[in-house]
């Protein structure tokens, strides 16, 4: 009994000590209505496998709360997010790398991405019955239709662009220029480079 205990205890302190390396929680506990369509759990992406272990998204505290914040702001226009991907593990990013070395698109994992800090998020727009609204490319769209200044967009897609770009700035968010669902927050210096898996967490 006394060595169980002691297993139990060593797990319980196991989980503790990951809770506080780390500030990250789950998009979902904070803002249900907040939609996850999490690719890279399927193999729908531009690796064609998939290399999370589970569905979820997880972002640094003050960037789930500014998510939240920008997800209550878009209910008033009877709009929302879809978020495809928030936290990284750092291992992945090594996965995609050797798919795609390509840094305009993947960043290099020997410096790591927000992604692995859990302060950027890839995410688009959604109506009230959850239909995608219209966008100069599909997600993870590796050409000049995912550019923020891609001439040949269609007007709707310029302007539901232009309104998720200018809410994401709103509460403190960098656009990416090549990704025009990528967002960085600006606070994302104050992170570290993390490589927890999703089970976790």
């Amino acid at each position: 009994m006394y060595k169980k205990n002691n297993f139990l205890a060593l797990i319980t302190l196991s989980f503790f000590l990951t809770s506080l390396a780390h500030n990250l929680v789950e998009i979902i506990k904070i803002n249900p209505n907040i939609q996850l369509d999490i690719r890279y759990a399927t193999p729908n992406n531009f690796t064609g496998k998939a290399v999370y272990e589970s569905p979820r998204c997880f972002l640094c505290k003050t960037t789930a709360q500014k998510i939240n914040a920008i997800q209550k702001e878009l209910e008033t226009m009877g709009l929302g997010l879809k978020i495809w991907d928030g936290y990284r593990p750092r291992s992945v990013q090594y996965i995609f790398w050797n798919v795609a070395p390509d840094r305009t698109y993947v960043a290099n994992p020997k410096k790591g991405s927000k992604h692995n800090r859990g302060t950027a998020v890839d995410c688009t727009l959604i109506d009230k019955h959850s239909n995608q609204l219209e966008m100069p490319s599909v997600f993870d769209e590796f050409s000049v239709k995912a550019h923020r200044n891609y001439a040949s967009m269609t007007p709707a897609a310029a302007k539901n662009c232009k309104l998720l770009e200018n809410l994401m700035i709103k509460y403190g968010f960098i656009p990416l220029p090549h990704e025009w669902w990528h967002f960085d927050d600006v606070d994302w210096r104050q992170y570290e480079l993390l490589d927890i898996p999703f089970s976790q967490l």
